[in-house]
């Protein structure tokens, strides 16, 4: 089968292999044809160092298919099931999956996935990107990573929701816990950006102010629930416009990943505010806050790993607001491609017309 594969880090192009083959499914584990995989921001990162992985290694974390086989114990899907791919999913035994309802840090689920090998190319076995590797026409996951969706929902929009809509979405609703007639920022509109846009306009926020350098995506920002648009040079004039004596906003989301932007968000929350931070920065990157403003400000800082939701009930809940129309999900795909186009696809992800590109295997 084809797949994309990264063999060096850094590295600006994937190896696009048509000869790739998946080892035998074992207990426990869930085959799955690939309908479609989202482009992400983060297979770049894992491109370029910022996210560490084993190479060589097939990219993409952020898709939807169709159960093809089950190993042995496997009884929440059978073949024939149409399933979202949860890169980093709930095992459902540990203190943080049950007592702790923290799902999205199950430390097993995490390393289960980070350490999951499924595919052979050249006699070598191959990593997957957060156990799912999505740029290849199949795959075997661990069971648990095997969300089953209703089959009525179109697969190309259900694989947003693998990564890029539950993690800005989530960090609206579960992270930053915005409220009904709150103003909330959201720094960078790509896609978890307009995402967390969406989370914040369906949790009742009144001011939703989209962030971004360029003008293209602010616009399109608009059409998804943002009130306001302003770029860097103009975000505190906005401020000041919308907050009482220019006080700061409730909320702010940092969707980019970078130290500075992430002391951006907490400059603009007013004092007792929340900055929610969903970019994944380098290591080497630190946001400093000084020893008296955090104590002064009552500010609240928030991560957002996988939008501090529940795989096992939020992909539901986010197709569902879908299909009534809250979320929308179509429009977020700004192009289709084929396996062959993905190096494009990631050259193109700053670009202003791009929101999500995915790929139809």
């Amino acid at each position: 089968m084809h797949a994309a594969i990264l063999t060096s880090v850094p590295s600006t192009q994937l190896v696009i292999a048509d000869d790739v083959s998946l080892r035998p499914i074992q207990p426990g584990e869930v085959q799955i044809k690939v309908a479609h995989s989202g482009v992400c921001h983060s297979d770049l990162s894992m491109m370029n160092g910022t996210i560490p992985g084993e190479v060589p290694i097939v990219l993409g974390h952020e898709g939807a298919g169709v159960v093809t086989d089950v190993g042995e114990g496997v009884t929440h899907v059978v073949p024939g099931d149409h399933v979202v791919m949860a890169f980093s999913p709930a095992c459902g035994a540990c203190a943080y999956c049950n007592e702790r309802a923290q799902a999205s840090l199950c430390i097993t689920g995490t390393f289960t996935m980070m350490g999951h090998k499924q595919f052979i190319h050249g006699g070598e076995d191959l990593n997957s990107m957060a156990g799912c590797g999505t740029f290849a026409e199949e795959t075997i996951v661990p069971a648990m990573a095997a969300i089953k969706i209703d089959s009525d929902v179109p697969l190309d929009v259900a694989a947003l929701v693998g990564c890029g809509v539950t993690t800005g979405v989530s960090a609206s609703i579960n992270a930053a816990k915005v409220t009904p007639g709150s103003s909330v920022a959201v720094i960078g509109c790509g896609g978890v950006g307009i995402a967390a846009i969406q989370g914040a306009r369906i949790a009742g926020a009144e001011a939703i102010v989209a962030i971004d350098l360029h003008e293209g995506k602010l616009e399109q920002a608009k059409a998804f629930g943002a009130t306001h648009t302003a770029t860097p040079e103009q975000i505190d004039d906005v401020k000041n416009e919308l907050t009482t004596g220019g006080e700061g906003f409730d909320f702010a989301i940092e969707c980019i990943g970078l130290a500075a932007t992430m002391r951006q968000a907490y400059d603009l929350i007013r004092r007792g505010g929340t900055a929610c931070i969903v970019g994944v920065g380098p290591s080497d990157q630190h946001l400093q806050l000084n020893a008296f403003e955090q104590f002064f400000n009552g500010k609240t800082v928030v991560g957002s790993m996988y939008g501090s939701g529940d795989v096992r009930t939020d992909f539901a809940k986010f197709l569902g607001y879908y299909k009534d129309g809250s979320l929308d999900l179509d429009n977020m795909i700004s192009r289709r491609i084929g396996i062959e186009d993905v190096n494009d696809a990631l050259d193109s992800l700053g670009d202003a017309d791009i929101i999500r590109q995915v790929i139809t295997h």
